[in-house]
């Protein structure tokens, strides 16, 4: 089994423990803050992958510091179980794996938006809305800026392309005017 494939497996297991429980909010945000605080420490990022550290001083070291962040019971317990096998490493990747998994259970979707310039949070806000409606969903977006595109935007939720950019419009303009040329 990949890394990822064992993420998805200690984030499905966390899952389904606190969808029984009613407290995946809590995980959560647990699980998010503690991911969070490993990955903004080089140093202890490094001392979580390594062989070289004791599982045993990987587990009180994780466990001390979820502990002081306040995490739920149940993410204590998950940070035990990946310290007691050597998982520490994989912590952003459980956590991702997590997000995925109460995503899909809001049906929030993610998109994938560029746009020429930044959005504001109104305009975040409002395509925000038009791709739920467009989509049937929730949509969370992800905004990236590529000056490339001129203006406009192009949105990817799941395997659906959304592309008003103006350089997309360009492209149609040119293939009407050629195929009008050739007739």
């Amino acid at each position: 089994m990949t890394l990822h494939g064992v993420a998805r497996r200690y984030a499905g297991a966390l899952f389904d423990v606190v969808k029984k429980n009613g407290t995946i909010d809590a995980a959560y945000s647990g699980l998010s803050s503690f991911a969070a605080l490993v990955a903004g420490s080089p140093e202890l990022s490094k001392a979580f992958a390594s062989p070289g550290v004791p599982m045993a001083k990987k587990r009180a070291l994780a466990e001390t510091l979820a502990g002081q962040l306040g995490v739920s019971p149940e993410v204590l317990r998950l940070v035990g179980t990946m310290g007691d096998r050597d998982r520490l490493g994989l912590v952003a990747d459980v956590a991702s794996a997590f997000e995925t998994r109460v995503m899909q259970e809001r049906h929030i979707l993610q998109a994938e938006v560029t746009t020429a310039v930044a959005l504001t949070e109104e305009r975040s806000a409002a395509l925000a809305a038009a791709l739920g409606r467009a989509t049937g969903g929730t949509v969370k977006i992800d905004a990236h800026v590529d000056t490339a595109i001129i203006g406009g935007v192009v949105a990817r939720v799941g395997s659906m392309i959304f592309d008003g950019s103006v350089t997309r419009q360009l492209e149609i303009m040119k293939t009407q005017l050629i195929n009008a040329q050739n007739k």
